[in-house]
Protein backbone atom coordinates (compact mmCIF):
# COMPACT_ATOMS: atom_id res chain seq x y z
CA UNK A 1 0.00 0.00 0.00
CA UNK A 2 1.26 3.43 -0.94
CA UNK A 3 0.42 6.84 0.44
CA UNK A 4 -0.35 8.91 -2.61
CA UNK A 5 -0.97 12.53 -1.77
CA UNK A 6 -2.80 11.53 1.41
CA UNK A 7 -4.79 9.04 -0.65
CA UNK A 8 -4.32 5.45 0.45
CA UNK A 9 -4.22 3.51 -2.80
CA UNK A 10 -3.47 -0.18 -3.05
CA UNK A 11 -3.41 -1.08 -6.71
CA UNK A 12 -2.23 -4.56 -5.72
CA UNK A 13 -5.71 -4.96 -4.23
CA UNK A 14 -7.04 -5.24 -7.78
CA UNK A 15 -4.63 -7.95 -8.88
CA UNK A 16 -6.70 -10.96 -9.95
CA UNK A 17 -9.91 -9.28 -8.80
CA UNK A 18 -12.81 -9.85 -11.19
CA UNK A 19 -14.07 -6.42 -12.24
CA UNK A 20 -17.18 -5.72 -14.31
CA UNK A 21 -17.34 -2.36 -16.12
CA UNK A 22 -20.44 -1.18 -17.92
CA UNK A 23 -19.68 1.41 -20.57
CA UNK A 24 -16.12 0.15 -20.91
CA UNK A 25 -15.80 1.31 -24.53
CA UNK A 26 -16.41 4.96 -23.63
CA UNK A 27 -13.79 7.57 -22.81
CA UNK A 28 -13.72 7.11 -19.03
CA UNK A 29 -14.33 3.38 -19.30
CA UNK A 30 -11.30 2.92 -21.55
CA UNK A 31 -9.00 4.82 -19.18
CA UNK A 32 -10.37 2.73 -16.29
CA UNK A 33 -9.64 -0.45 -18.25
CA UNK A 34 -6.04 0.67 -18.76
CA UNK A 35 -5.49 1.35 -15.06
CA UNK A 36 -7.01 -1.99 -14.04
CA UNK A 37 -5.13 -3.93 -16.71
CA UNK A 38 -1.88 -2.45 -15.42
CA UNK A 39 -2.94 -3.51 -11.92
CA UNK A 40 -3.55 -7.11 -13.01
CA UNK A 41 -7.35 -7.17 -12.73
CA UNK A 42 -9.53 -9.62 -14.66
CA UNK A 43 -11.90 -7.35 -16.57
CA UNK A 44 -15.25 -7.97 -18.17
CA UNK A 45 -16.68 -5.03 -20.07
CA UNK A 46 -20.29 -4.68 -21.17
CA UNK A 47 -21.22 -1.96 -23.62
CA UNK A 48 -22.55 -1.05 -27.00
CA UNK A 49 -20.00 -0.32 -29.69
CA UNK A 50 -17.68 2.54 -28.87
CA UNK A 51 -19.77 5.73 -28.97
CA UNK A 52 -17.38 7.69 -31.20
CA UNK A 53 -15.37 7.15 -34.36
CA UNK A 54 -12.47 7.12 -33.79
CA UNK A 55 -12.67 5.67 -30.30
CA UNK A 56 -9.96 5.39 -27.70
CA UNK A 57 -11.00 1.81 -26.93
CA UNK A 58 -10.40 0.77 -30.53
CA UNK A 59 -7.21 2.79 -30.91
CA UNK A 60 -5.69 0.99 -27.92
CA UNK A 61 -6.75 -2.47 -29.10
CA UNK A 62 -8.33 -3.31 -25.75
CA UNK A 63 -10.85 -5.72 -27.23
CA UNK A 64 -8.05 -8.32 -27.26
CA UNK A 65 -6.96 -7.65 -23.67
CA UNK A 66 -10.23 -8.01 -21.75
CA UNK A 67 -13.51 -9.89 -22.06
CA UNK A 68 -15.51 -7.37 -24.07
CA UNK A 69 -19.23 -8.06 -24.42
CA UNK A 70 -21.37 -6.07 -26.82
CA UNK A 71 -24.70 -5.39 -25.18
CA UNK A 72 -27.26 -2.79 -24.19
CA UNK A 73 -27.83 -2.20 -20.47
CA UNK A 74 -31.53 -1.78 -21.27
CA UNK A 75 -31.56 -5.52 -22.08
CA UNK A 76 -31.71 -7.11 -18.61
CA UNK A 77 -31.54 -10.73 -19.82
CA UNK A 78 -28.33 -10.21 -21.79
CA UNK A 79 -26.82 -8.17 -18.99
CA UNK A 80 -27.71 -10.79 -16.39
CA UNK A 81 -26.09 -13.51 -18.46
CA UNK A 82 -22.90 -11.42 -18.66
CA UNK A 83 -22.90 -10.99 -14.88
CA UNK A 84 -23.43 -14.67 -14.19
CA UNK A 85 -20.62 -15.64 -16.56
CA UNK A 86 -18.17 -13.04 -15.22
CA UNK A 87 -18.99 -13.54 -11.51
CA UNK A 88 -17.42 -10.17 -10.66
CA UNK A 89 -16.16 -9.10 -7.26
CA UNK A 90 -16.43 -5.39 -8.10
CA UNK A 91 -18.71 -3.46 -10.46
CA UNK A 92 -18.23 -0.01 -11.95
CA UNK A 93 -21.36 1.31 -13.64
CA UNK A 94 -20.34 3.90 -16.23
CA UNK A 95 -22.68 3.11 -19.12
CA UNK A 96 -24.86 6.10 -19.91
CA UNK A 97 -26.10 8.58 -22.45
CA UNK A 98 -23.68 11.28 -21.23
CA UNK A 99 -24.29 14.36 -23.38
CA UNK A 100 -26.58 17.20 -22.27
CA UNK A 101 -27.62 18.25 -25.79
CA UNK A 102 -28.28 14.65 -26.82
CA UNK A 103 -30.63 14.43 -23.84
CA UNK A 104 -32.71 17.18 -25.40
CA UNK A 105 -32.61 15.52 -28.81
CA UNK A 106 -33.61 12.07 -27.56
CA UNK A 107 -34.99 12.22 -24.02
CA UNK A 108 -36.66 8.79 -24.16
CA UNK A 109 -33.40 7.00 -24.96
CA UNK A 110 -31.62 9.11 -22.34
CA UNK A 111 -34.06 8.13 -19.57
CA UNK A 112 -34.19 4.49 -20.67
CA UNK A 113 -30.42 4.20 -20.65
CA UNK A 114 -29.64 6.21 -17.54
CA UNK A 115 -32.55 5.11 -15.35
CA UNK A 116 -33.69 1.65 -16.50
CA UNK A 117 -30.05 0.83 -17.22
CA UNK A 118 -29.22 1.54 -13.58
CA UNK A 119 -32.17 -0.58 -12.41
CA UNK A 120 -30.92 -3.47 -14.53
CA UNK A 121 -27.36 -3.14 -13.25
CA UNK A 122 -28.54 -3.19 -9.64
CA UNK A 123 -30.87 -6.13 -10.31
CA UNK A 124 -27.97 -8.09 -11.74
CA UNK A 125 -25.79 -7.24 -8.76
CA UNK A 126 -28.63 -8.36 -6.47
CA UNK A 127 -28.85 -11.75 -8.18
CA UNK A 128 -25.10 -12.32 -8.58
CA UNK A 129 -23.77 -13.53 -5.23
CA UNK A 130 -20.13 -12.83 -6.12
CA UNK A 131 -20.58 -9.04 -6.18
CA UNK A 132 -19.32 -7.30 -3.06
CA UNK A 133 -18.61 -3.71 -4.17
CA UNK A 134 -20.65 -1.61 -6.63
CA UNK A 135 -19.91 1.98 -7.69
CA UNK A 136 -22.46 3.94 -9.71
CA UNK A 137 -20.87 6.86 -11.56
CA UNK A 138 -23.27 9.76 -12.06
CA UNK A 139 -22.41 13.46 -12.49
CA UNK A 140 -22.10 16.86 -10.83
CA UNK A 141 -25.29 17.81 -12.70
CA UNK A 142 -27.56 15.71 -10.46
CA UNK A 143 -28.20 18.64 -8.15
CA UNK A 144 -31.12 21.05 -8.33
CA UNK A 145 -29.71 24.31 -9.65
CA UNK A 146 -28.88 26.78 -6.93
CA UNK A 147 -29.32 30.52 -7.33
CA UNK A 148 -26.71 31.44 -4.73
CA UNK A 149 -23.70 30.00 -6.63
CA UNK A 150 -22.46 27.91 -3.71
CA UNK A 151 -20.58 24.66 -4.37
CA UNK A 152 -22.89 21.67 -4.16
CA UNK A 153 -22.64 19.23 -1.25
CA UNK A 154 -23.84 15.64 -1.23
CA UNK A 155 -26.96 16.44 0.83
CA UNK A 156 -28.28 19.04 -1.63
CA UNK A 157 -31.52 18.30 -3.46
CA UNK A 158 -31.20 15.95 -6.44
CA UNK A 159 -33.29 17.36 -9.28
CA UNK A 160 -31.32 17.97 -12.47
CA UNK A 161 -32.89 20.44 -14.88
CA UNK A 162 -32.47 18.88 -18.34
CA UNK A 163 -33.22 15.27 -19.38
CA UNK A 164 -29.60 14.15 -19.07
CA UNK A 165 -29.08 15.73 -15.65
CA UNK A 166 -32.50 14.66 -14.40
CA UNK A 167 -32.02 11.08 -15.58
CA UNK A 168 -28.81 10.96 -13.58
CA UNK A 169 -30.66 12.34 -10.54
CA UNK A 170 -33.12 9.48 -11.02
CA UNK A 171 -30.21 7.03 -11.22
CA UNK A 172 -29.08 8.29 -7.82
CA UNK A 173 -32.58 7.86 -6.37
CA UNK A 174 -32.89 4.36 -7.82
CA UNK A 175 -29.59 3.44 -6.21
CA UNK A 176 -30.68 4.83 -2.85
CA UNK A 177 -33.93 2.86 -3.03
CA UNK A 178 -32.15 -0.38 -3.89
CA UNK A 179 -29.71 0.06 -1.01
CA UNK A 180 -32.59 0.50 1.46
CA UNK A 181 -34.88 -2.11 -0.08
CA UNK A 182 -32.53 -4.92 -1.03
CA UNK A 183 -29.02 -4.28 0.28
CA UNK A 184 -29.68 -3.07 3.81
CA UNK A 185 -27.65 -6.00 5.13
CA UNK A 186 -24.72 -4.53 3.14
CA UNK A 187 -23.88 -7.84 1.53
CA UNK A 188 -23.25 -5.67 -1.54
CA UNK A 189 -21.60 -2.35 -0.67
CA UNK A 190 -22.79 0.45 -2.95
CA UNK A 191 -21.68 4.05 -3.48
CA UNK A 192 -22.44 6.75 -6.01
CA UNK A 193 -19.77 9.11 -7.32
CA UNK A 194 -20.57 12.57 -8.67
CA UNK A 195 -17.69 13.86 -10.75
CA UNK A 196 -17.24 17.12 -12.59
CA UNK A 197 -16.36 17.64 -16.25
CA UNK A 198 -13.51 15.30 -17.16
CA UNK A 199 -10.93 15.97 -19.83
CA UNK A 200 -8.03 13.99 -21.20
CA UNK A 201 -6.58 12.32 -24.25
CA UNK A 202 -8.88 10.19 -26.34
CA UNK A 203 -12.20 11.94 -25.86
CA UNK A 204 -13.76 12.29 -29.31
CA UNK A 205 -17.33 13.12 -28.31
CA UNK A 206 -19.39 15.79 -30.02
CA UNK A 207 -20.60 18.86 -28.13
CA UNK A 208 -17.80 18.74 -25.55
CA UNK A 209 -15.44 21.66 -25.33
CA UNK A 210 -12.07 19.88 -25.26
CA UNK A 211 -12.77 17.46 -28.14
CA UNK A 212 -14.09 20.47 -30.08
CA UNK A 213 -10.86 22.32 -29.28
CA UNK A 214 -8.75 19.41 -30.51
CA UNK A 215 -10.70 19.09 -33.74
CA UNK A 216 -10.36 22.81 -34.41
CA UNK A 217 -6.64 22.79 -33.63
CA UNK A 218 -5.95 19.88 -35.96
CA UNK A 219 -8.07 21.50 -38.65
CA UNK A 220 -6.25 24.83 -38.10
CA UNK A 221 -9.53 26.62 -37.45
CA UNK A 222 -10.61 28.96 -34.67
CA UNK A 223 -12.26 27.18 -31.76
CA UNK A 224 -15.98 27.97 -31.47
CA UNK A 225 -17.08 28.35 -27.86
CA UNK A 226 -20.67 28.43 -26.68
CA UNK A 227 -21.56 29.64 -23.20
CA UNK A 228 -18.14 31.18 -22.67
CA UNK A 229 -19.02 32.39 -19.16
CA UNK A 230 -20.32 29.07 -17.83
CA UNK A 231 -18.29 27.81 -14.87
CA UNK A 232 -17.49 24.10 -14.70
CA UNK A 233 -15.38 21.86 -12.41
CA UNK A 234 -12.94 20.65 -15.07
CA UNK A 235 -10.49 17.91 -14.08
CA UNK A 236 -8.27 15.33 -15.73
CA UNK A 237 -9.96 11.96 -16.17
CA UNK A 238 -7.43 10.26 -13.87
CA UNK A 239 -8.65 12.29 -10.88
CA UNK A 240 -12.13 10.76 -10.58
CA UNK A 241 -11.02 7.33 -11.78
CA UNK A 242 -8.59 6.90 -8.92
CA UNK A 243 -11.28 8.14 -6.55
CA UNK A 244 -13.68 5.48 -7.91
CA UNK A 245 -11.02 2.83 -7.41
CA UNK A 246 -10.40 4.04 -3.89
CA UNK A 247 -14.05 3.95 -2.85
CA UNK A 248 -14.63 0.56 -4.48
CA UNK A 249 -11.70 -0.89 -2.58
CA UNK A 250 -12.47 0.72 0.76
CA UNK A 251 -16.14 -0.27 0.84
CA UNK A 252 -15.16 -3.79 -0.29
CA UNK A 253 -13.09 -3.97 2.90
CA UNK A 254 -15.51 -2.13 5.20
CA UNK A 255 -19.15 -1.16 4.61
CA UNK A 256 -18.76 2.03 6.64
CA UNK A 257 -17.32 3.68 3.52
CA UNK A 258 -20.54 3.32 1.53
CA UNK A 259 -22.06 6.63 0.53
CA UNK A 260 -22.28 9.35 -2.10
CA UNK A 261 -19.17 11.35 -2.90
CA UNK A 262 -18.45 14.48 -4.92
CA UNK A 263 -15.18 14.37 -6.87
CA UNK A 264 -13.97 17.63 -8.31
CA UNK A 265 -11.01 19.98 -8.68
CA UNK A 266 -9.88 22.72 -6.38
CA UNK A 267 -12.06 25.82 -6.49
CA UNK A 268 -9.41 27.78 -8.40
CA UNK A 269 -9.61 25.18 -11.18
CA UNK A 270 -13.35 25.68 -11.62
CA UNK A 271 -13.07 28.08 -14.53
CA UNK A 272 -15.23 29.43 -17.32
CA UNK A 273 -15.41 27.76 -20.69
CA UNK A 274 -13.71 30.79 -22.20
CA UNK A 275 -10.83 30.54 -19.75
CA UNK A 276 -10.52 26.83 -20.52
CA UNK A 277 -10.28 27.59 -24.23
CA UNK A 278 -7.61 30.22 -23.53
CA UNK A 279 -5.49 27.71 -21.60
CA UNK A 280 -5.94 25.16 -24.38
CA UNK A 281 -4.80 27.63 -27.04
CA UNK A 282 -1.72 28.48 -24.97
CA UNK A 283 -0.82 24.81 -24.48
CA UNK A 284 -1.40 23.91 -28.12
CA UNK A 285 0.47 26.86 -29.60
CA UNK A 286 0.52 27.38 -33.36
CA UNK A 287 -1.33 30.71 -32.92
CA UNK A 288 -4.55 28.86 -32.14
CA UNK A 289 -7.44 31.18 -31.19
CA UNK A 290 -11.01 30.87 -30.04
CA UNK A 291 -14.14 32.90 -30.57
CA UNK A 292 -17.69 32.82 -29.32
CA UNK A 293 -20.83 33.04 -31.37
CA UNK A 294 -24.44 33.80 -30.56
CA UNK A 295 -26.62 30.71 -30.70
CA UNK A 296 -30.33 31.28 -31.11
CA UNK A 297 -32.81 29.15 -29.17
CA UNK A 298 -30.12 27.63 -27.01
CA UNK A 299 -31.19 24.77 -24.82
CA UNK A 300 -30.83 25.43 -21.11
CA UNK A 301 -27.49 24.53 -19.59
CA UNK A 302 -26.44 25.44 -16.08
CA UNK A 303 -24.27 28.55 -15.92
CA UNK A 304 -22.57 27.52 -12.67
CA UNK A 305 -21.33 24.17 -11.41
CA UNK A 306 -18.93 23.68 -8.52
CA UNK A 307 -18.55 20.77 -6.14
CA UNK A 308 -17.75 20.85 -2.45
CA UNK A 309 -15.49 17.81 -2.02
CA UNK A 310 -15.06 18.10 1.74
CA UNK A 311 -16.64 14.70 2.37
CA UNK A 312 -14.23 12.62 0.29
CA UNK A 313 -11.33 14.70 1.64
CA UNK A 314 -12.38 14.16 5.24
CA UNK A 315 -13.18 10.46 4.89
CA UNK A 316 -10.18 9.39 2.80
CA UNK A 317 -7.72 12.28 2.81
CA UNK A 318 -8.33 12.59 -0.93
CA UNK A 319 -7.02 15.65 -2.78
CA UNK A 320 -6.89 16.46 -6.50
CA UNK A 321 -3.38 16.26 -7.92
CA UNK A 322 -3.23 17.86 -11.37
CA UNK A 323 -4.42 21.43 -11.84
CA UNK A 324 -6.29 22.56 -14.94
CA UNK A 325 -3.11 23.63 -16.73
CA UNK A 326 -1.53 20.21 -16.25
CA UNK A 327 -4.75 18.45 -17.26
CA UNK A 328 -4.85 20.34 -20.55
CA UNK A 329 -1.11 19.87 -21.14
CA UNK A 330 -1.57 16.11 -20.87
CA UNK A 331 -4.60 16.24 -23.19
CA UNK A 332 -2.61 18.19 -25.77
CA UNK A 333 0.30 15.78 -25.38
CA UNK A 334 -1.92 12.82 -26.25
CA UNK A 335 -3.66 14.64 -29.10
CA UNK A 336 -0.39 15.60 -30.77
CA UNK A 337 0.92 12.06 -30.28
CA UNK A 338 -2.14 10.72 -32.09
CA UNK A 339 -1.75 13.31 -34.83
CA UNK A 340 1.76 11.95 -35.44
CA UNK A 341 0.59 8.30 -35.27
CA UNK A 342 2.57 7.74 -32.09
CA UNK A 343 2.26 4.90 -29.59
CA UNK A 344 -0.97 5.76 -27.76
CA UNK A 345 -0.82 2.84 -25.33
CA UNK A 346 2.60 3.99 -24.18
CA UNK A 347 1.41 7.58 -23.97
CA UNK A 348 -1.47 6.65 -21.66
CA UNK A 349 0.67 4.30 -19.57
CA UNK A 350 3.26 7.06 -19.19
CA UNK A 351 0.59 9.54 -18.11
CA UNK A 352 -0.83 7.10 -15.54
CA UNK A 353 2.66 6.53 -14.12
CA UNK A 354 3.37 10.27 -14.12
CA UNK A 355 0.14 10.89 -12.24
CA UNK A 356 1.02 8.26 -9.63
CA UNK A 357 4.52 9.69 -9.24
CA UNK A 358 3.09 13.20 -8.81
CA UNK A 359 0.78 11.86 -6.11
CA UNK A 360 3.77 10.35 -4.31
CA UNK A 361 5.69 13.63 -4.48
CA UNK A 362 2.64 15.50 -3.26
CA UNK A 363 2.26 13.08 -0.38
Amino acid sequence: MESLGGLMVDLDFYKNKKVFISGHTGFKGTWLCKILLNAGAIITGYSLDAPTNPSLFDLLGLVNKITSIKGDIRNKDTLEQAFMTAKPDIVFHLAAQPIVLEGYNDPVYTYETNVIGTVNMLECARKCDSVKSFVNITTDKVYQESKNHKPYVEDDVLNGYDPYANSKSCSELVTSSYIKSFFNDHNVRISTMRAGNVIGGGDFAKNRIIPDCVRSAIGKQDIIVRNQNSIRPYQHVLEPLFAYLLVAQKQFEDDKYMGSYNVGPKIEDCITTGELATVFCRCWGEDLKWKTIDINNKKHEASFLQLDCSKIKNVFGWEPCWNIEKAIEKTVEFSKKKKKNGDLNKCIDDQINEYLNDLKVKG
